[in-house]
């Protein structure tokens, strides 16, 4: 009888599982893509960085390079202790697109992103704001015209995507680069559904308005982390938001190279999810509640071999849906070589994040440098 109950949940969440990844992320992972003609917007490209010299003496020319007829670029030095603000000096004498904004150590917000940001962007003369890390490469010239072309009367915030640098034969490359295309694939979705909830700084954009209107990042400057998610889950709206996955429009970065290192920015970037609207959190949680609790009724159920037949057909049904719905939005962000490893990357992923969980609920991330 204990076995049977186990049985049907097993395959209620399945059925749930279904609906998030072909009933949900079907929206974007089997829709076409669709090519926007260009904008041509006033647009002011904004760079916060710490401590970055080596990374922004190669990310200053990518940006400078880019073919499009009306921006400007905000360096932000936030208090840098190496030559990130010498660099930064040098390059608006040369450049007059350059506009640079020295942040000095404040008592209130010493070591806070958020607080660089916003004098970053009262800065900006343009009224369409581009954002990317001074980390991260632009290897098209057509990133700010693929990214703005997005904006309309009423599209005034653009959720981007920021790849990682693939690195060959390493499974923690791997692994990290899964992480941020089912991310990418679960916040584009549900933005197509109506329901923004996140974005990532590496590569977003929005009007200056959408900035004022909900004051900036006050109701969550306390928080270090969540200049991008916390904000686009605060002022995103179906109205408002439109998604660009254009292979032109990536930003690249590169990724963590030891397994520690990578946790640990993992723990900051979860920690900002429990400030999410309900909605937002509660179909988070379950979505991954789904995941963890669909491989530990798995194994139960064929470890006491009860009715294995119909479990592994239910497996095999769950994982061929689950496989052409990620696979699918691999294609699109140009990530298919991690599709391959689906199986052994989605069950060691879950288990990570549900470590993340478990260590942040007894102990603080550090955030910002």
């Amino acid at each position: 009888m204990f076995l049977d109950i186990l049985l049907y949940i097993f395959i209620g969440i399945i059925v749930l599982q279904f609906i998030y990844y072909i009933g949900i992320f079907s929206v974007f992972s089997f829709k076409k893509a669709e090519k926007k003609n260009p904008n041509h917007v006033p647009v002011s490209v904004i760079v916060c960085a710490k401590n970055e010299a080596e990374n922004v003496t190669r990310l200053i020319p990518e940006l400078l390079n880019q073919n499009y007829p009306d921006f400007e670029i905000i360096l932000i030095d936030d208090a840098s202790s190496d030559e990130t603000l010498e660099i930064f000096e040098e390059f608006e004498k040369q450049h007059s697109k350059i506009r640079l904004v020295k942040v000095e150590n404040n008592e209130a917000f010493w070591g806070n992103k958020k607080y660089a940001l916003t004098l970053g962007i009262k800065t900006a003369k343009k009224p369409y704001l581009l954002f990317t890390d001074a980390d991260c490469f632009i290897p098209s010239n057509q990133w700010i015209a693929e990214m703005t072309a997005h904006f309309t009367e009423k599209k005034t915030i653009v959720l981007g995507y920021g790849k990682y640098k693939k690195i060959k034969g390493s499974l923690l490359n791997k692994l990290i680069r899964y992480e941020t295309l089912l991310t990418a694939i679960q916040y584009f979705s549900w933005a197509k559904k109506g329901k923004p909830y996140m974005g990532v700084g590496r590569n977003l954009a929005y009007n200056q308005s959408e900035f004022y209107k909900v004051n900036g990042f006050i109701d969550h400057m306390s928080i270090r982390s969540g200049d991008d998610d916390l904000f686009i889950n605060q002022a995103a709206t179906k109205n408002n938001t439109e998604i660009c996955y254009s292979l032109e429009s990536f930003t690249i970065s590169e990724p963590k190279t030891t397994f520690n290192s990578w946790y640990r920015q993992k723990r900051r970037h979860v920690s900002t999810a429990s400030h999410y609207k309900f909605f937002d959190k509660a179909q988070l949680a379950l979505f991954y509640a789904c995941n963890i609790s669909f491989f530990i009724l798995a194994i139960v159920l064929l470890v006491t071999q009860h009715q294995w037949i119909l479990v592994t057909a239910l497996i095999a049904f769950r994982y061929l849906f689950t496989w052409i719905s990620v696979g699918c939005g691999a294609g699109k962000l140009h990530e298919k070589d991690v599709v391959y490893w689906y199986p052994f990357l989605e069950v060691t992923l879950i288990f990570t994040q549900f470590s993340v969980f478990i260590h942040n609920k007894f102990s603080k991330p550090v955030h910002w440098k």
